[in-house]
C-alpha cells in the first residue's frame, strides 16, 4: 500500500493525542461548526437541501441531525450535517500551499459517531468526537501544508473526503487494514473541480460540496467494513494513479508527522461570514468607517495590499452574480465594511448588493500583493494572513494606512478571540431552540471535563429541534 495511505491510517489508529491545547481548541471548534449551523437554518437555500432523498426516507431511530428532527441514515446525514457547517462560509479555516475548512469534517463525525454510539458494539463520548476532530483536522490540514491541489484545478474538499473517510472508518470499527483500503478508495475517486468558486461559474455548490464530500466518505467507509478490496498504488500507479492523472506527476507528500498541530492552529473566524484572505481587509475597513462614511463622494482611490492567494482568489472586478460571488470578493466585503460599519451573511444578498455604493466604491479600488504578507503567509511559526487599506480624496487629503496582520480569529488572538467565539455561539441558539434547551446545552459544552464525559447519543438528543425549531419531514 502507498505510504501516505499506510501512515494516514496508521496515525487515525494507533496515536493517542495527548495535547489539552488541542482538545481544549476542538470544544470550541464543535461549538462554533454547530453554531454556524444553526444560522444557516434560516437560509432556505440551505435547508432546501436537508432531509431524505426520497418521501418517507425519515428513519426511526436514525442518525440526529442538529438544530432539526430529522432522523437519516448515516449517509446522508453526513450530508446534511456537513452543509449546515458550512454554508455561511462562517466555520474554522486553514490556510497553507492549499485552502480549506477542517470542520467540515464534522458531519462524517457526528453522523458515524451518532451512529455507532446507538446500533455498533461500543458506545462512544464526546471525548471520541473531539479526538476523532483533532485527527480530522491533522489529517487535511497537514495535507495541505505543501501541497496545493487548487493549482491543478482541484477542489479542497478533495481532503475533507480524505480526512473524513479516515477518521469515520475508524469510528465505525473498522481495521486498520480496512481503513487503508477505504482511504485508497478516497483518492480513486479524484476531485472535484474548483469551478464553482471562480467566475463566471461561481455559485451554491461551494456551500454544499463539503457536506458532498463527508457524505462520500461515510459511504466510502462503510463499503471497506464489508470486507470491500483497496488499492495498493492507488496515488503512485504509473499513468492510472493520482499523481500521474491529476496532481501532474508529483507525489503528495506530508510536509510533517501527524499530530495535533492544525487543531492547535486552527483559524476561527469569528466576526465576519467572509473568506478568510479577507478577514483581516474587513478589520480594517471597520476601522475606517467612521472616517469615510459621510466622505464616500469625495474618495478618489483605495490602496488595499494583500497576500498573494488573496490576489489570487478573491481580487474580482466587474459585476458580482450572486451570494457566491460577493462573499470571495475582497472588494465587495471592504466595500460593505466601510460604508456600513458590519459585515453579516445579509450583506451578500440582492438587495443589499443593488446599493449603487458598493459598486461605485469598488471601482475605486486598487489591490496589490505585499511580498512580505506572503512570506509572513506561508511562514508555519507565523501563519499570518495581512492586509492593509488606505483612502485618498479628491482634496489630496487621504486617511493613515490601517493594517493588519493577524486576525481576531488567529492563535495569536485566542484571548480576545475566545469570549467572541463563545457569545457568537450563545447568539445561534434562540432561533432554534427552546430557553430549556439552551440551559441543558450552554451546561454541557461549558466544561471540558463535563462535554468530554457525554454519551455520543446524549448530546445529540439535546439538539433535537424544539416547538420553535426545524421542523422537517
Amino acid at each position: 500500500m502507498d505510504s501516505l495511505i499506510t501512515e494516514i491510517a496508521d496515525y487515525v489508529h494507533n496515536t493517542e493525542i495527548k495535547s489539552e491545547l488541542a482538545f481544549e481548541t476542538a470544544r470550541y471548534c464543535l461549538m462554533d461548526s454547530l453554531g454556524c449551523g444553526f444560522l444557516a437554518l434560516s437560509h432556505p437555500g440551505c435547508t432546501k437541501l436537508l432531509g431524505p432523498l426520497v418521501p418517507g426516507g425519515n428513519i426511526d431511530g436514525g442518525c440526529r441531525v442538529p438544530g432539526t428532527n430529522l432522523s437519516l441514515d448515516p449517509v446522508k446525514a453526513a450530508f446534511d450535517i456537513g452543509t449546515l457547517v458550512r454554508w455561511l462560509d462562517f466555520n474554522d479555516t486553514w490556510l497553507a500551499a492549499e485552502w480549506g475548512h477542517p470542520s467540515d469534517n464534522l458531519g462524517a463525525i457526528l453522523a458515524v459517531a451518532d451512529w455507532q454510539s446507538r446500533y455498533g458494539n461500543k458506545e462512544l463520548s464526546m471525548q471520541d468526537v473531539l479526538h476523532a476532530m483533532i485527527k480530522a483536522h491533522e489529517v487535511q490540514g497537514i495535507l495541505a501544508l505543501d501541497n496545493s491541489f487548487n493549482r491543478v484545478g482541484l477542489d479542497h474538499v478533495l481532503l475533507v473526503r480524505i480526512a473524513s473517510t479516515a477518521v469515520a472508518s475508524y469510528l465505525l470499527g473498522n481495521t486498520l487494514e480496512q481503513t487503508q483500503n477505504a482511504i485508497s478508495n478516497a483518492w480513486i475517486d479524484g476531485g472535484a473541480l474548483r469551478t464553482y468558486r471562480h467566475s463566471p461559474n461561481t455559485g451554491s455548490r461551494k456551500s454544499w460540496a463539503a457536506g458532498d464530500a463527508t457524505s462520500r466518505a461515510v459511504r466510502l467507509a462503510m463499503i471497506a467494513g464489508t470486507g470491500e478490496m483497496g488499492y495498493e498504488t492507488a496515488l503512485s500507479a504509473p499513468n492510472w494513479g493520482f499523481s500521474d492523472v491529476l496532481f501532474g506527476g508529483n507525489p503528495v507528500t506530508l510536509a510533517r508527522p501527524l499530530e495535533s498541530y492544525v487543531m492547535e492552529n486552527v483559524l476561527f473566524k469569528i466576526s465576519f461570514p467572509a473568506e478568510f484572505h479577507a478577514q483581516t481587509a474587513v478589520e480594517c475597513a471597520l476601522q475606517l468607517h467612521d472616517e469615510v462614511k459621510d466622505r464616500l463622494d469625495e474618495i478618489e482611490r483605495v490602496e488595499m495590499q494583500t497576500q498573494e492567494p488573496g490576489v489570487r482568489i478573491i481580487d474580482k472586478t466587474g459585476p458580482l452574480d450572486n451570494y457566491a460571488d460577493r462573499d470571495h470578493c475582497l472588494q465587495y466585503m471592504v466595500a460593505v465594511g466601510m460604508i456600513f460599519g458590519d459585515v453579516t451573511a445579509d450583506h451578500y444578498t440582492d438587495n443589499i448588493a443593488k446599493d449603487p455604493r458598493i459598486d461605485a466604491l469598488r471601482a475605486k479600488m486598487e489591490v496589490s500583493e505585499n511580498q512580505e504578507y506572503t512570506r509572513e503567509y506561508y511562514d508555519l511559526d507565523k501563519r499570518a494572513i495581512g492586509n492593509s487599506v488606505q483612502v485618498f480624496f479628491t482634496d489630496g487629503s487621504s486617511t493613515a494606512p490601517v493594517e493588519v496582520i493577524y486576525p481576531v480569529g488567529h492563535r495569536n488572538r485566542r484571548e480576545e478571540g475566545i469570549p467572541l467565539l463563545i457569545e457568537k455561539f450563545k447568539n445561534s441558539l434562540p432561533r432554534v431552540f427552546s430557553n430549556e434547551q439552551i440551559t441543558k446545552i450552554l451546561d454541557a459544552c461549558s466544561d471540558q471535563n463535563k462535554l468530554e464525559s457525554v454519551p455520543v447519543q446524549d448530546f445529540m438528543a439535546m439538539f433535537v429541534s424544539s416547538e420553535k425549531g426545524m421542523l422537517l419531514a
